[in-house]
């Protein structure tokens, strides 16, 4: 787990508390300024629709009078008494150049078709036919012309001869002018947006990209409408428009319509600058802030770091680190408070360690006049029965051996003394083999009267060569093999030795089935001293052998589960540089 410092804390919780205000108010202003220009482009491109509709009724008025004065010329009406198509195609050029329009249609009165002239090539005689045809069949005056990619605003006036009262027909003329590129531009110019005139679904003339073009005619759904009151948005190639369409022709079939589409990421574009801006405002403001609450809390956060420190140097025992309390605030009374807790301590540590060290001296002194005054009586006995002149060899002899065995019991004791009492023993590192030191504590432990016939098995799985003091460690092995000689029971006692190679080293397990650890002594195993149902027990065998295995950088645990216990071993078996002292 990451551990963070009071300053860091303030730090990050500005910087995040900061973040989320600047990003909050950069999406808040972001909303409202993308609200604000689309309602701008709303209003402009419903002023574009208004104004082309009525740039659309002027044009109208005017191609309407155009037609009406075309269609009463003198001129006009004797071409028409003619009736040869020929004479009607070559006398039309005049009247057309007269009238000014793209677009000049002659038919006769049962609506055959006698001219057209055409500013553009494109539009055939034949489209011409079709769609003077469906207009005289709508009776409409006026409607859209499409033929040949070319889209033409048409106007019908019959042509009579004499007097319009007598209702005398000659025909008809159409009168129209072309939806062109030039056209386009200008209302693009007018409506200050991109146009798109449609006939049907195909787009005639646009003054979009050609790539965007093609987008557009994909978009159908914009062209199915039938009010501009409301815009929508589509994406022409990655650039987003606001678009409104009007239907110029509305019974019209199939539909005229005008699209006016306004960029909205031009619109927009502002936004971008403006993001920039704020986020610059937003950065500024949480360095200045971080600026400012370093400063200030280092006001706060300098006494509890010493605070900190001088915790920390209580911990590792330093009593008498300097503290110093300024102020009157929460901090410099709990630093007080503390010195104060840390003398107390002091004080109560010394004297618990003066009784611990008095109840120490108690108990070693106790252990040992217990333990030495046994072999000291069996000695003093068997001396006064050496001192009787009646006693043969053989006799003498066996008095002599029990004498040994009281002095070596009490040289093994104070040898257990002085391992123990020294701080760190120099081992007698020697390149060896683990598995000869366990089979020679084996057969001293087999040695033993008591233990002859102990039901003792090794096995060794992998190497167990190393570096170690052979002489230290057999009395590791010994002591562990005697406690568990003494534990398990005579007849089915088992005793089972185990070495394995791991990570960290060497594994010996020595393992038992007697009766296990008891309860009373589980947690203070390895303590010196601590011996439970041992008649002669001084309590240091375990010790021993913890001080033994650590001073060769190893470790040792046991385990009991109620039948039987486990003492494990682990040793590095390194070099002679690999952290412990040889010879």
């Amino acid at each position: 787990m990451v551990r963070l410092r009071l300053r860091t804390k303030f730090l990050l919780s500005l910087v995040l508390v900061s973040a989320v205000l600047t990003a909050v108010t950069l999406l808040i202003v972001q909303q409202r300024a993308r609200q604000q220009a689309r309602d701008v482009t709303y209003e402009a491109m419903h002023n574009s629709l208004t104004t082309f509709q009525s740039f659309q009724r002027q044009r109208e008025q005017a191609l309407e009078r155009s037609a009406e004065l075309l269609a009463n010329l003198p001129t006009l009406r004797a071409l028409m008494t003619t009736h040869d198509e020929a004479t009607i195609q070559d006398g039309s050029t005049d009247s057309w150049r007269l009238a000014g329009s793209d677009l000049l249609v002659l038919a006769d009165r049962t609506g055959k078709l006698m001219a057209l002239q055409t500013s553009t090539a494109g539009f055939t005689r034949g489209a011409a036919r079709d769609a003077l045809a469906r207009t005289l069949q709508s009776g409409d005056p006026r409607d859209w012309w499409f033929g040949g990619g070319r889209l033409y605003e048409v106007f019908l006036r019959p042509i009579y001869f004499g007097p319009t009262a007598n209702n005398t027909l000659l025909g008809v003329l159409a009168v129209g002018y072309e939806i062109d590129d030039r056209v386009a531009g200008d209302i693009g110019r007018i409506a200050s947006s991109h146009v798109a005139f449609r006939y049907g679904d195909e787009v005639v003339v646009s003054t979009l990209p050609t790539n965007q073009q093609a987008a557009l005619a994909r978009e159908t759904q914009i062209f199915s409408r039938r009010s501009d009151s409301q815009p929508m948005e589509i994406q022409l190639d990655r650039e987003w428009f606001l678009a409104a369409s009007v239907v110029l022709a509305p019974g019209g079939t199939p539909a005229v319509s005008l699209t006016v589409l306004e960029s909205y990421d031009q619109a927009t574009a502002f936004l971008t600058s403006l993001n920039r801006l704020l986020l610059g405002v937003g950065v500024a403001g949480v360095l200045l802030g971080s600026v400012f609450v370093f400063l200030i809390s280092s006001t706060f956060t300098h006494p509890l770091e010493e605070l900190v420190a001088g915790v920390r140097a209580l911990e590792k025992g330093d009593f008498n680190y300097p503290l110093k309390a300024r102020g009157g605030d929460e901090a410099a009374e709990l630093t007080r408070a503390f010195d104060r807790m840390r003398h107390s301590l002091l004080k109560t540590q010394e004297e618990l360690l003066h009784a611990e060290r008095l109840a120490t001296i108690g108990r070693m002194a106790s252990s040992i006049s217990h333990d030495l005054r046994h072999p000291l009586t069996a000695i003093l006995a068997y001396a006064e029965f050496l001192s009787e002149g009646k006693l043969g060899d053989p006799e003498r002899k066996d008095l002599y051996q029990e004498i040994r065995v009281a002095v070596n019991a009490m040289t093994d004791l104070i040898t257990s003394l002085l391992e123990f009492s020294r701080a760190r023993d120099a081992l007698q590192m020697v390149y060896g083999n683990v598995e000869n030191t366990l089979k020679n504590a084996i057969q001293i432990v087999r040695a033993q009267p008591d233990f002859r016939q102990a039901n003792i098995t090794l096995t060794c799985e992998g190497a167990t060569e190393g570096w170690f003091d052979p002489k230290k460690l057999q009395r590791v092995f010994q002591n562990l093999l005697l406690n568990a000689c003494e534990a398990v029971p005579p007849d089915t006692g088992k005793i089972e030795v185990q070495t394995r190679q791991t990570s960290q080293g060497l594994e010996i397990c020595v393992i038992d089935n007697g009766p296990g650890i008891p309860e009373p002594i589980r947690d203070k195993l390895f303590r010196p001293f601590v011996s439970y149902g041992k008649t002669h027990g001084t309590g240091l065998g375990l010790a021993v052998v913890q001080k033994i295995v650590q001073d060769h950088g190893g470790n040792v645990r046991a385990q009991s589960s109620g039948e039987g216990a486990t003492f494990e071993l682990i040793l590095p078996l390194t070099g002679p540089s690999g952290g412990v002292s040889s010879k």
